[in-house]
């Protein structure tokens, strides 16, 4: 099939070289800006009717799914505080506070 439009072609976007600002976001675990990755997370699973999405670094929500089942997350809810009151996740968030947002690194098994 041919192309509707070529590629480079009349129909270039002529605001494409100028970048808008991009918004910081918050991670909703540590608090810190999220950096070039995002991930959308459930705070409630969606296997337990959760629709509601929140903004994380990828690292804070291997921690929350290493250190939490899908019941306890239900339970939590949006409770940030709750999830906090957890010594494992509160050492894995007071260590990562000072790193960068795009840090990475592996993280523990799940302890069940």
């Amino acid at each position: 099939m041919a192309r509707k439009h070529s590629k480079h072609g009349p129909y270039e976007d002529p605001q494409q070289d100028e970048e808008a600002p991009v918004a910081i976001v918050a991670c909703w675990l540590c608090g810190r800006p999220t950096g070039k990755t995002i991930v959308w997370h459930h705070p409630v699973p969606k296997s337990r009717g959760g629709r509601d999405v929140v903004p994380m670094h990828p690292i804070c929500q291997q921690t929350l799914t290493a250190n939490f089942t899908n019941s306890e997350l239900q339970r939590h809810g949006m409770d940030v505080e709750g999830l906090l009151a957890n010594p494992a996740v509160r050492k894995f968030v007071d260590w990562v506070a000072n790193k960068d947002p795009d840090f990475t690194a592996t993280t523990t098994k799940k302890q069940r």
